[in-house]
């Protein structure tokens, strides 16, 4: 048997690509949008993509199952509930599939139907041979997770209530999975930073024992436990999550490689006056908050770049890059993991041009924790929510090294009501916040910016600094005059004892 886990950290998406070596026969599930490395490894080990299979319609990131069957040949197949605007083949569940010859033996597939976090969810129990006791491991999708479970609130738009799907959740994961054996392999579709889940692990692989024992989403307790359990604290979903589960359903343009154009300063701006284009600035956070063109959007590509840029660029916005020279294919093809193809070019090496053009940039406005001190008999007391508290103190992220304070802020901001934005998830929110502050999530600022007032200082933290940035980053872009970020985030702020 070949088996290869191709693991994506910026995205923490995982896919896999399976064959029965004697006969070549090979199926690839899950597969990102970008396919050459499985197109590579698969003809050096001697294998045919024959079958691409999708363990429910993704909404996370693009899938490339169009893409691998233009260049294979391969039929797409799904969950049997599955509603594509494209053929596929529709797997049932307890259907085997078999990369063997056809005496029955070899490498065999057999398909579960694990509906809970979509209607269309599958897994893939995989044996070398078909009649191992024991199979190699099972592919879980996202229904089940090291260290979590998927979330079932994704469809509360199409009329299925996230209690309803919580309750399909936990009987596809106690009548079907957890009754593999506890050595049984798990291979999920995501890791730590996906926003399917709210605690999963880093680990990219498990067993079914350890997550029966570790797993907080399996411990014996009641359906009604398990479903207020799992129903409650998951982050917020970026805004790229229902474009992209449209086109995964109806189809999307195949992807086109190659670089982005390079642009003038005067073709990028008019691109941004005159056909609403978002300049954004992909270099990293040090720079950017260093100088960057006013008005301009930042999401570091050294992070989660495009599930952030999901999260603060509306899907089918025209973009334009503001990449370190020799990046910009880089983050073109990172934005078309999640289907944003819109690029319309890039302004080679923008720090040069900020340079030249000083009038043209302004630097971000930053403090250290220690200043929130000053600011907190005017904090706008919106928060912290009931249930949120102040964390013991935590290390410092490294990453509060890289950024600098401004000493721009106005100087009378301490005459006016200071709103202080706690942008982390709410997991992260009601684990410990700073005092005074409301929960807005990245994700979800674009559509809440009205609760904001512009004509008073906004203050953002995150974690350590990185989410906190961006935000504010977009609200400069939205008109925002006095807004600043905390440097090292809430980690610094805790280990502080603020």
């Amino acid at each position: 048997m070949h088996f290869a886990q191709y693991y994506l950290d910026c995205l923490s998406q995982a896919s896999y690509l399976i064959g029965d070596e004697t006969t070549g026969r090979a199926v690839l599930v899950d597969p990102r949008r970008d396919i050459d490395d499985y197109l590579h490894d698969a003809e050096a080990a001697g294998l045919r993509i024959e079958l691409v299979i999708e363990t429910h319609i993704h909404a996370d990131f693009l899938s490339g199952h169009l893409e691998l069957a233009r260049a294979t040949g391969a039929t797409i197949a799904f969950g049997e509930a599955a509603e594509t605007g494209f053929p596929i083949r529709r797997l049932r569940d307890g259907e085997h599939i078999s990369l063997g010859a056809d005496d029955g033996q070899g490498v065999t597939l057999t398909v579960l139907a694990t509906p809970g976090h979509t209607l269309e969810s599958i897994c893939l129990v995989l044996r070398e041979h078909p009649d191992d006791e024991v199979p190699y491991g099972v592919l879980t999708g996202d229904t089940l997770f090291v260290g979590d479970v998927g979330r079932p609130d994704l469809l509360s738009a199409a009329g299925h209530t996230p209690q309803d799907m919580a309750a399909r959740l936990h009987h596809s994961l106690h009548t079907k999975l957890l009754t593999l054996p506890d050595a049984t392999r798990v291979f999920p579709a995501h890791g730590a930073g996906s926003a399917c889940g709210r605690n999963l692990s880093s680990e990219t692989s498990s067993t079914i024992g350890d997550q029966r024992r570790f797993n907080y989403a399996l411990q014996p307790m009641p359906e009604a436990d398990f479903i207020r359990l799992v129903t409650a604290g998951q982050p917020t979903t970026p805004g790229y999550f229902a474009h992209d589960a449209a086109l995964n359903r109806d189809g999307h343009p195949l992807l086109e490689p190659g670089p982005p154009p390079a642009l003038t300063l005067d073709e990028a701006l008019a691109a941004r006056d005159q056909q609403g284009a978002v300049l954004l600035d992909c270099r990293p956070l040090a720079a950017y908050t260093r100088a960057h063109l006013t008005g301009s959007l930042h999401t570091s590509l050294d992070t989660r770049f495009a599930e952030y840029a999901g999260s603060v660029v509306a899907p089918g916005t025209p973009i334009v890059l503001l990449a370190d020279p020799g990046t910009e294919q880089e983050a073109r093809l990172r934005l078309a993991r999640i289907g944003y193809d819109h690029v319309l070019g890039h302004l080679p090496d923008p720090t040069a041009v900020l340079n030249r053009m000083p009038a043209l940039s302004r630097g971000s406005r930053r403090i250290l924790h220690g200043e929130l001190a000053l600011w907190e008999p005017q904090l706008d007391k919106g928060g912290p929510a009931e249930g949120a508290r102040t964390a013991d103190a935590e290390p410092v992220d490294a990453e509060s090294s890289a950024a600098r304070p401004a000493d721009d802020m106005p100087a009378d901001a301490t005459q006016a009501d200071v709103q202080l934005i706690d942008v982390r998830n709410p997991a992260e929110y009601e684990a410990g916040a700073l005092p005074g502050a409301r929960n807005i999530p990245l994700a979800g600022l674009p559509h809440r910016i009205a609760e904001l007032d512009p004509a008073r200082p906004v203050v953002l933290y995150c974690r350590s600094g990185n989410r906190s940035v961006i935000a504010a980053a977009l609200l400069e872009a939205r008109g925002f005059e006095e807004v600043c970020d905390v440097i090292g985030g809430y980690e610094a702020a805790a280990g502080a004892g603020v």
